[in-house]
């Protein structure tokens, strides 16, 4: 079993490709689409990942794997082919977002801890059935005044490490995401201190779980500037402060560390995995696992009408070969004002 889970898990940071994440919960994909003034019905959400899923020459050369959600799992596109085939057709692999949602962590205002642990073993089982071959499961860590508390980053790290047992039991690759939010007036030292605290309880988790490092993916937040924080850090002190504190917990066994964007431009998303991997050699190949800063472009040029698909696909290509290109630290913002 172990052998399958580590084949999968290289695949899933070969060089030069990335993750889309593509699994944006009911209530998170009608926001977007409302942005655009679309509806968020099922055909609707069903025809705009088809039109990014058969983007074929980004999805074979730059995208190494997708996340979805339930219902996409579910889904088939127009000409009744299941959407987890039409993915698996282009090389990328399947993958599923299988927690429930952070809610309210008892005891602790303003913190959250993330739940769908109960009956994860056997939906589990469904999934693999229905091909998906890895999984994510999200952390969320708030950093303010007082936060977070020790309650809140251990409380998720055993969440997380317990998802992770139980994939790795149906055979499938864990992908475990401790997101140190960006929101807040805090300095990139502080958020250095609390990305550290956090990977460092997970770790310490995963061990005690038994889980198989080595058939994992990490999906850390990049260490920056709180978005209210005065004096915003530059691209080359991301880069560095992103991968010393990397350095400092993330064992060599880990195969790889798909970065989320959580919430910043497309571009500054780009630029800082690109510098990590110009300026730095590490023990695990550095990638992406973007949603927003993928889709963006693409979403807003499809418009909810399916006239614009061309543009759309065009949108959604170049940000995955921009990400491409960052993922072997060869990006430049020349590329971008080419485009």
């Amino acid at each position: 079993m172990t052998a399958q889970l580590e084949t999968t898990a290289q695949a899933m940071v070969a060089e030069g490709k990335g993750i889309l994440a593509a699994d944006e919960s009911s209530g998170t994909i009608k926001k977007r689409f409302d942005s655009i003034g679309a509806e968020s019905t099922e055909d609707n959400r069903r025809d705009y990942r088809e039109m990014l899923f058969r983007s074929t020459d980004a999805m074979k050369s730059c995208i190494s794997g997708v996340i979805l959600f339930d219902e996409t799992l579910r889904q088939s596109a127009k000409d009744g082919t299941p959407l987890a085939k039409v993915i698996a057709d282009t090389g990328a692999i399947p993958g599923i977002k299988v927690d429930t949602g952070a809610k309210e962590l008892a005891g602790c205002a303003g913190e959250k801890i993330t739940e769908g642990l109960d009956g994860l073993r056997e939906r589990f089982a469904e999934y693999y059935e229905l091909g998906a071959r890895f999984a994510k499961w999200r952390a969320v860590i708030t950093i303010g005044e007082s936060l977070p508390s020790r309650t809140c980053i251990t409380a998720n790290a055993h969440a997380l490490a317990r998802y992770a047992a139980l994939a790795q039991e149906a055979n499938i690759v864990p992908i475990v995401e401790p997101e140190v939010l960006m929101d807040g007036g805090h300095d990139i030292a502080r958020c250095f201190e609390v990305t550290e605290a956090a990977l460092n309880a997970l770790y310490a988790e995963l061990a005690v779980q038994r889980v198989h490092l080595e058939g994992t993916i990490l999906k850390p937040n990049m260490v920056l500037s709180g978005t209210a924080c005065a004096a915003q850090a530059g691209v080359d002190e991301v880069a560095e402060q992103s991968v010393k504190c990397l350095k400092r917990v993330v064992p060599e066994a880990v195969p790889g560390i798909c970065f989320l964007s959580g919430g910043q431009s497309d571009e500054a998303a780009t630029a800082h995995l690109s510098a990590m991997n110009a300026m730095f050699d590490t023990p695990w190949r550095l990638s992406f696992s973007y949603g927003r800063a993928l889709q963006a472009a693409a979403l807003k040029a499809w418009g909810g009408n399916s006239e614009n698909e061309a543009a759309a696909r065009a949108a959604f290509s170049h940000r995955a070969k921009m990400n491409s290109l960052a993922a072997t630290g060869e990006w430049n913002s020349g590329l971008e004002q080419a485009a």
